[in-house]
């Protein structure tokens, strides 16, 4: 199967993404499970995921965690 592209707009930039991964951030990232992470949160959230986010804004670019030591688990709803 050959990988597709597409490009969009994300936060004013044109950026490229694989369209089979397009909007699968957040169900990839372990940040979003974890619950030392609290984004809009400078004092309390985690600083590997801030300074990520950080690097991310400057150069616009999107990058999910797939594995991290300080990862711990949310507990479910």
């Amino acid at each position: 199967m050959r990988i597709q592209y597409t490009d969009y707009q994300h936060y004013g930039t044109v950026v490229t993404v694989r369209k089979d991964l397009k909007g699968k951030h957040r169900e990839h990232c372990l940040c979003h499970s974890c619950v030392l992470f609290h984004p809009g949160d400078f004092e309390k959230n985690c600083k590997i995921a801030q300074l990520l986010y950080t690097i991310c804004m400057i150069h616009n670019i999107v990058t999910p965690v797939w594995e991290c030591p300080r990862f711990v688990e949310r507990p479910q709803l």
